[in-house]
Protein backbone atom coordinates (compact mmCIF):
# COMPACT_ATOMS: atom_id res chain seq x y z
CA UNK A 1 0.00 0.00 0.00
CA UNK A 2 1.36 3.47 -0.51
CA UNK A 3 -0.08 6.66 0.98
CA UNK A 4 1.17 10.55 0.07
CA UNK A 5 2.78 12.97 2.30
CA UNK A 6 3.44 16.30 0.42
CA UNK A 7 6.16 19.00 1.99
CA UNK A 8 6.88 22.43 0.89
CA UNK A 9 9.77 22.94 -1.13
CA UNK A 10 10.38 26.41 0.08
CA UNK A 11 14.49 27.20 -0.67
CA UNK A 12 15.63 23.54 0.32
CA UNK A 13 18.53 21.65 -0.96
CA UNK A 14 17.35 18.43 -2.91
CA UNK A 15 19.07 16.55 0.02
CA UNK A 16 16.31 18.52 2.69
CA UNK A 17 13.97 15.85 1.40
CA UNK A 18 16.35 12.63 0.88
CA UNK A 19 15.38 10.72 -2.52
CA UNK A 20 14.77 7.22 -0.29
CA UNK A 21 14.72 6.31 3.80
CA UNK A 22 13.73 3.40 6.01
CA UNK A 23 11.18 4.68 8.55
CA UNK A 24 9.79 2.84 11.67
CA UNK A 25 6.21 4.31 13.00
CA UNK A 26 4.24 2.56 15.53
CA UNK A 27 2.01 0.68 13.09
CA UNK A 28 4.97 -0.67 11.32
CA UNK A 29 8.15 -0.58 9.18
CA UNK A 30 7.54 1.81 5.65
CA UNK A 31 9.84 3.07 3.05
CA UNK A 32 10.03 6.58 2.34
CA UNK A 33 9.99 8.09 -1.21
CA UNK A 34 10.18 11.57 -3.02
CA UNK A 35 7.64 11.41 -5.94
CA UNK A 36 9.83 11.94 -9.09
CA UNK A 37 6.84 12.35 -10.94
CA UNK A 38 5.58 15.42 -8.84
CA UNK A 39 8.84 17.58 -9.37
CA UNK A 40 9.56 20.35 -9.68
CA UNK A 41 6.38 21.36 -9.41
CA UNK A 42 6.04 20.30 -5.61
CA UNK A 43 7.69 17.79 -3.17
CA UNK A 44 5.32 14.76 -2.30
CA UNK A 45 6.46 11.66 -0.42
CA UNK A 46 5.08 8.54 -1.65
CA UNK A 47 4.68 6.17 2.04
CA UNK A 48 5.34 2.41 0.91
CA UNK A 49 4.09 -0.04 3.34
CA UNK A 50 4.69 -3.38 1.17
CA UNK A 51 7.00 -4.41 -2.32
CA UNK A 52 3.49 -4.45 -4.07
CA UNK A 53 3.70 -0.40 -3.98
CA UNK A 54 7.40 0.04 -3.95
CA UNK A 55 7.11 -2.01 -7.41
CA UNK A 56 4.00 -0.12 -8.86
CA UNK A 57 6.65 3.52 -7.88
CA UNK A 58 9.52 2.12 -9.83
CA UNK A 59 7.16 1.38 -12.74
CA UNK A 60 5.55 4.66 -12.69
CA UNK A 61 9.35 6.43 -12.39
CA UNK A 62 8.49 7.73 -8.89
CA UNK A 63 11.76 6.24 -8.55
CA UNK A 64 13.74 6.05 -10.61
CA UNK A 65 17.86 6.05 -11.55
CA UNK A 66 20.35 3.30 -11.84
CA UNK A 67 21.64 3.17 -8.08
CA UNK A 68 19.18 4.32 -6.46
CA UNK A 69 16.89 1.23 -7.98
CA UNK A 70 19.72 -1.54 -6.51
CA UNK A 71 18.70 0.57 -2.96
CA UNK A 72 15.15 0.57 -3.34
CA UNK A 73 15.22 -2.98 -4.36
CA UNK A 74 17.35 -4.30 -1.19
CA UNK A 75 14.70 -2.19 0.94
CA UNK A 76 11.80 -3.81 -0.90
CA UNK A 77 13.14 -7.35 0.48
CA UNK A 78 13.66 -6.13 3.50
CA UNK A 79 10.35 -4.46 4.06
CA UNK A 80 8.79 -7.49 2.81
CA UNK A 81 10.61 -9.47 5.74
CA UNK A 82 9.91 -7.46 8.02
CA UNK A 83 6.16 -7.19 7.33
CA UNK A 84 5.67 -10.68 7.03
CA UNK A 85 5.34 -11.30 3.36
CA UNK A 86 6.71 -13.61 1.07
CA UNK A 87 10.19 -12.15 0.60
CA UNK A 88 10.28 -14.54 -2.67
CA UNK A 89 7.37 -13.24 -4.03
CA UNK A 90 8.47 -9.88 -3.45
CA UNK A 91 12.08 -10.44 -4.58
CA UNK A 92 10.71 -11.25 -8.07
CA UNK A 93 8.03 -8.98 -8.70
CA UNK A 94 10.54 -6.01 -7.35
CA UNK A 95 13.21 -7.62 -10.05
CA UNK A 96 11.24 -7.55 -12.86
CA UNK A 97 9.44 -3.84 -12.51
CA UNK A 98 12.18 -2.67 -15.24
CA UNK A 99 14.09 -4.99 -16.78
CA UNK A 100 16.88 -2.67 -18.49
CA UNK A 101 18.97 -1.19 -14.46
CA UNK A 102 20.74 -3.91 -13.63
CA UNK A 103 21.20 -2.20 -10.01
CA UNK A 104 17.63 -3.20 -9.22
CA UNK A 105 18.46 -6.68 -9.37
CA UNK A 106 21.92 -6.39 -7.56
CA UNK A 107 19.98 -4.88 -4.75
CA UNK A 108 17.12 -7.27 -4.87
CA UNK A 109 19.47 -10.35 -4.89
CA UNK A 110 22.02 -8.80 -2.06
CA UNK A 111 19.12 -8.18 0.33
CA UNK A 112 18.02 -11.96 -0.23
CA UNK A 113 20.62 -13.28 0.06
CA UNK A 114 21.33 -11.95 3.34
CA UNK A 115 17.94 -12.82 4.10
CA UNK A 116 18.35 -16.52 2.68
CA UNK A 117 21.50 -16.80 4.72
CA UNK A 118 20.39 -15.39 8.12
CA UNK A 119 17.30 -17.61 7.88
CA UNK A 120 18.74 -20.93 7.43
CA UNK A 121 21.67 -19.98 10.06
CA UNK A 122 18.80 -19.24 12.81
CA UNK A 123 15.51 -20.05 11.64
CA UNK A 124 14.16 -17.20 12.89
CA UNK A 125 12.10 -14.65 10.72
CA UNK A 126 12.94 -11.64 12.61
CA UNK A 127 16.47 -12.43 12.49
CA UNK A 128 16.32 -12.68 8.82
CA UNK A 129 14.13 -9.59 8.57
CA UNK A 130 17.31 -7.54 10.69
CA UNK A 131 19.81 -9.00 8.11
CA UNK A 132 17.91 -8.12 4.82
CA UNK A 133 17.50 -4.47 6.37
CA UNK A 134 21.14 -4.59 7.13
CA UNK A 135 22.23 -5.43 4.23
CA UNK A 136 19.98 -2.59 2.42
CA UNK A 137 21.35 -0.21 4.66
CA UNK A 138 24.80 -1.01 4.29
CA UNK A 139 23.92 -0.60 0.36
CA UNK A 140 22.68 2.30 0.56
CA UNK A 141 25.88 3.85 2.49
CA UNK A 142 28.34 1.97 -0.14
CA UNK A 143 26.38 3.54 -3.18
CA UNK A 144 26.97 7.77 -1.17
CA UNK A 145 30.69 6.70 -0.83
CA UNK A 146 30.87 5.25 -4.69
CA UNK A 147 29.17 8.63 -5.14
CA UNK A 148 31.91 11.09 -3.73
CA UNK A 149 35.22 8.45 -5.17
CA UNK A 150 33.57 8.92 -8.72
CA UNK A 151 33.35 12.42 -8.52
CA UNK A 152 36.33 12.97 -7.36
CA UNK A 153 37.94 10.48 -10.47
CA UNK A 154 36.03 11.97 -12.98
CA UNK A 155 37.17 15.47 -12.33
CA UNK A 156 40.39 14.02 -12.60
CA UNK A 157 39.92 12.96 -15.90
CA UNK A 158 38.01 16.09 -17.25
CA UNK A 159 41.25 17.85 -16.25
CA UNK A 160 43.36 15.98 -17.67
CA UNK A 161 41.43 15.32 -21.23
CA UNK A 162 40.50 19.87 -20.83
CA UNK A 163 43.17 21.31 -19.05
CA UNK A 164 42.26 24.93 -17.77
CA UNK A 165 39.13 24.42 -16.32
CA UNK A 166 36.08 26.41 -18.15
CA UNK A 167 34.38 23.10 -18.55
CA UNK A 168 31.30 23.66 -20.39
CA UNK A 169 29.05 19.89 -20.04
CA UNK A 170 26.56 18.72 -21.69
CA UNK A 171 24.31 15.88 -19.78
CA UNK A 172 21.19 14.04 -20.26
CA UNK A 173 18.55 12.66 -17.91
CA UNK A 174 18.97 12.95 -14.65
CA UNK A 175 21.56 11.65 -13.00
CA UNK A 176 22.32 13.35 -8.96
CA UNK A 177 21.12 13.23 -5.65
CA UNK A 178 17.59 12.03 -6.93
CA UNK A 179 19.08 8.66 -8.11
CA UNK A 180 21.94 8.05 -5.78
CA UNK A 181 22.61 7.30 -2.12
CA UNK A 182 25.09 10.48 -2.65
CA UNK A 183 25.17 13.11 -5.36
CA UNK A 184 24.55 11.24 -7.98
CA UNK A 185 26.94 9.72 -10.92
CA UNK A 186 27.67 11.94 -14.21
CA UNK A 187 26.44 15.24 -12.13
CA UNK A 188 28.15 14.54 -9.28
CA UNK A 189 31.22 15.05 -11.55
CA UNK A 190 29.92 18.51 -12.72
CA UNK A 191 28.91 19.59 -9.35
CA UNK A 192 32.35 18.89 -8.23
CA UNK A 193 33.56 20.63 -11.04
CA UNK A 194 31.41 23.50 -10.05
CA UNK A 195 32.68 23.36 -6.25
CA UNK A 196 36.34 24.13 -7.41
CA UNK A 197 35.58 26.77 -9.53
CA UNK A 198 35.82 24.66 -12.94
CA UNK A 199 32.37 24.20 -14.43
CA UNK A 200 31.72 27.28 -17.01
CA UNK A 201 28.74 25.89 -18.55
CA UNK A 202 26.24 22.96 -17.55
CA UNK A 203 23.96 22.48 -20.32
CA UNK A 204 21.17 20.09 -19.86
CA UNK A 205 19.44 18.09 -22.03
CA UNK A 206 15.47 18.42 -21.44
CA UNK A 207 15.34 14.26 -21.93
CA UNK A 208 12.16 13.33 -23.88
CA UNK A 209 9.47 12.24 -23.66
CA UNK A 210 9.41 12.71 -19.78
CA UNK A 211 11.75 15.68 -19.22
CA UNK A 212 13.76 13.96 -16.49
CA UNK A 213 16.48 16.78 -17.54
CA UNK A 214 14.35 19.59 -17.51
CA UNK A 215 12.43 18.55 -14.20
CA UNK A 216 14.91 16.80 -12.77
CA UNK A 217 18.80 18.03 -13.13
CA UNK A 218 17.53 21.52 -13.85
CA UNK A 219 15.70 21.34 -10.58
CA UNK A 220 19.13 19.89 -8.63
CA UNK A 221 21.20 22.31 -10.86
CA UNK A 222 19.53 25.32 -9.74
CA UNK A 223 19.23 24.49 -6.01
CA UNK A 224 23.33 23.49 -6.40
CA UNK A 225 23.76 27.36 -7.57
CA UNK A 226 25.18 25.88 -10.60
CA UNK A 227 25.53 27.91 -14.50
CA UNK A 228 23.24 25.59 -16.56
CA UNK A 229 20.79 26.24 -19.43
CA UNK A 230 18.08 23.74 -20.54
CA UNK A 231 17.82 22.92 -24.41
CA UNK A 232 15.78 20.48 -26.41
CA UNK A 233 17.33 17.53 -27.41
CA UNK A 234 17.38 18.16 -30.92
CA UNK A 235 19.04 21.21 -30.36
CA UNK A 236 22.34 19.95 -29.53
CA UNK A 237 23.65 18.99 -32.44
CA UNK A 238 23.51 23.20 -33.08
CA UNK A 239 25.43 23.72 -30.08
CA UNK A 240 28.37 20.92 -30.89
CA UNK A 241 28.60 22.41 -34.05
CA UNK A 242 28.88 25.92 -32.40
CA UNK A 243 32.07 24.40 -30.30
CA UNK A 244 30.17 25.49 -26.71
CA UNK A 245 30.07 21.34 -25.74
CA UNK A 246 34.23 20.67 -23.79
CA UNK A 247 32.96 16.79 -22.44
CA UNK A 248 29.69 15.12 -22.60
CA UNK A 249 28.94 13.05 -19.27
CA UNK A 250 25.69 10.72 -18.69
CA UNK A 251 25.23 7.92 -16.87
CA UNK A 252 24.16 4.56 -16.93
CA UNK A 253 21.61 1.69 -16.34
CA UNK A 254 23.50 -1.30 -17.44
CA UNK A 255 27.32 -1.63 -18.54
CA UNK A 256 27.70 -5.02 -20.89
CA UNK A 257 30.58 -7.17 -20.09
CA UNK A 258 32.49 -5.57 -23.61
CA UNK A 259 31.74 -1.86 -22.40
CA UNK A 260 28.43 -1.07 -24.60
CA UNK A 261 26.35 1.22 -22.75
CA UNK A 262 22.33 1.48 -22.02
CA UNK A 263 21.64 4.44 -20.84
CA UNK A 264 18.13 6.61 -21.14
CA UNK A 265 17.25 6.89 -24.65
CA UNK A 266 18.98 9.99 -26.73
CA UNK A 267 22.47 9.13 -25.44
CA UNK A 268 23.35 7.05 -27.94
CA UNK A 269 22.95 10.34 -30.65
CA UNK A 270 24.68 12.34 -28.04
CA UNK A 271 28.13 9.52 -28.68
CA UNK A 272 27.63 9.84 -32.22
CA UNK A 273 27.94 13.73 -31.93
CA UNK A 274 30.87 13.75 -29.80
CA UNK A 275 33.00 11.64 -31.82
CA UNK A 276 32.12 13.80 -34.97
CA UNK A 277 33.21 16.94 -33.23
CA UNK A 278 35.81 15.25 -31.40
CA UNK A 279 34.79 16.00 -28.07
CA UNK A 280 34.80 13.38 -24.87
CA UNK A 281 32.33 11.23 -24.24
CA UNK A 282 31.86 10.01 -20.53
CA UNK A 283 29.96 7.33 -19.02
CA UNK A 284 30.10 7.69 -14.97
CA UNK A 285 28.78 4.84 -13.22
CA UNK A 286 29.22 2.30 -9.88
CA UNK A 287 31.08 -1.17 -10.89
CA UNK A 288 27.33 -2.46 -9.62
CA UNK A 289 25.91 -1.07 -13.09
CA UNK A 290 28.42 -3.57 -15.12
CA UNK A 291 26.95 -6.89 -15.69
CA UNK A 292 29.40 -9.33 -16.98
CA UNK A 293 26.77 -12.07 -17.64
CA UNK A 294 25.28 -9.68 -20.51
CA UNK A 295 28.20 -9.89 -22.97
CA UNK A 296 27.62 -7.53 -25.02
CA UNK A 297 24.98 -4.76 -26.46
CA UNK A 298 22.41 -6.53 -28.37
CA UNK A 299 21.72 -8.98 -25.31
CA UNK A 300 21.01 -5.97 -22.83
CA UNK A 301 17.28 -6.03 -22.88
CA UNK A 302 15.44 -2.31 -23.81
CA UNK A 303 12.55 -1.59 -22.00
CA UNK A 304 9.42 -0.43 -23.94
CA UNK A 305 7.19 2.64 -22.08
CA UNK A 306 3.86 3.41 -22.48
CA UNK A 307 3.00 5.16 -25.71
CA UNK A 308 0.53 7.71 -24.03
CA UNK A 309 4.11 9.26 -22.61
CA UNK A 310 4.76 10.20 -25.98
CA UNK A 311 1.36 10.98 -27.46
CA UNK A 312 0.29 12.88 -24.32
CA UNK A 313 2.16 15.76 -21.96
CA UNK A 314 2.00 15.34 -18.20
CA UNK A 315 -0.15 17.98 -16.55
CA UNK A 316 -2.20 17.92 -13.82
CA UNK A 317 -6.14 17.79 -14.08
CA UNK A 318 -6.05 16.53 -17.70
CA UNK A 319 -7.94 13.55 -19.41
CA UNK A 320 -5.84 11.73 -21.79
CA UNK A 321 -5.22 7.83 -21.30
CA UNK A 322 -2.06 8.57 -18.70
CA UNK A 323 -3.47 11.47 -17.38
CA UNK A 324 -1.87 14.10 -19.87
CA UNK A 325 -2.67 16.29 -22.45
CA UNK A 326 -2.77 15.08 -25.79
CA UNK A 327 -0.59 16.21 -28.37
CA UNK A 328 -1.03 13.91 -30.96
CA UNK A 329 -4.22 12.56 -32.95
CA UNK A 330 -6.68 9.78 -30.91
CA UNK A 331 -4.66 6.08 -31.77
CA UNK A 332 -1.32 7.44 -33.03
CA UNK A 333 0.85 4.75 -32.18
CA UNK A 334 4.25 5.93 -30.63
CA UNK A 335 7.81 4.36 -30.65
CA UNK A 336 9.42 4.61 -26.86
CA UNK A 337 12.25 2.73 -25.91
CA UNK A 338 13.68 3.81 -22.62
CA UNK A 339 17.22 3.25 -23.27
CA UNK A 340 19.08 3.14 -26.43
CA UNK A 341 22.41 1.40 -26.55
CA UNK A 342 25.84 3.21 -26.84
CA UNK A 343 28.84 0.69 -28.28
CA UNK A 344 31.99 0.66 -26.61
CA UNK A 345 34.34 2.30 -29.33
CA UNK A 346 31.95 5.91 -28.76
CA UNK A 347 32.57 6.21 -25.29
CA UNK A 348 36.18 7.95 -24.46
CA UNK A 349 36.48 6.66 -20.89
CA UNK A 350 33.88 4.86 -18.14
CA UNK A 351 34.13 6.38 -14.47
CA UNK A 352 33.50 3.89 -11.58
CA UNK A 353 34.31 4.49 -8.03
CA UNK A 354 37.36 2.47 -8.66
CA UNK A 355 38.87 4.64 -11.55
CA UNK A 356 38.24 4.94 -14.80
CA UNK A 357 39.08 2.77 -18.26
CA UNK A 358 39.76 4.47 -21.11
CA UNK A 359 40.00 2.97 -24.00
CA UNK A 360 36.85 0.97 -23.64
CA UNK A 361 37.41 -2.37 -23.83
CA UNK A 362 36.14 -5.58 -22.87
CA UNK A 363 39.74 -6.97 -21.05
CA UNK A 364 40.39 -3.04 -19.09
CA UNK A 365 36.37 -3.94 -17.80
CA UNK A 366 37.18 -6.95 -16.55
CA UNK A 367 40.53 -5.62 -14.89
CA UNK A 368 38.94 -2.76 -13.52
CA UNK A 369 35.85 -5.25 -11.62
CA UNK A 370 38.13 -7.56 -10.91
CA UNK A 371 40.19 -5.29 -8.73
CA UNK A 372 39.70 -5.40 -4.92
CA UNK A 373 38.22 -2.36 -3.61
CA UNK A 374 40.49 0.79 -2.40
CA UNK A 375 39.72 3.86 -0.30
CA UNK A 376 40.47 6.37 -2.99
CA UNK A 377 42.84 4.47 -5.94
CA UNK A 378 44.51 6.75 -8.83
CA UNK A 379 42.45 7.15 -11.68
CA UNK A 380 43.79 4.67 -14.22
CA UNK A 381 43.63 3.45 -18.02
Amino acid sequence: MVDQQARTGGDKRPSGIPAIRWEEPPEGPVLVLLDQTRLPAEEVELVCTDAAALVEAIRSLAVRGAPLLGIAGAYGVALAAARGFDVAEAARALEEARPTAVNLSVGVRRAQAAHQAALARTGDPTAAAVAALAAARALHQEDAEASARMAAHGLALLDELLPGGGHRILTHCNTGSLVSGGEGTAFAVALAAHRAGRLRRLWVDETRPLLQGARLTAYEAARSDMAYTLLTDNAAGSLFAAGEVDAVLIGADRIAADGSVANKVGSYPLAVLARYHHVPFIVVAPLTTVDPDTPDGASIEVEQRPGFEVTEVAAPQAAGAGGGIPVAPLGTQAYNPAFDVTPPELVTAIVTEEGAVSPVTAEALAELCARPPAGAPPVSS
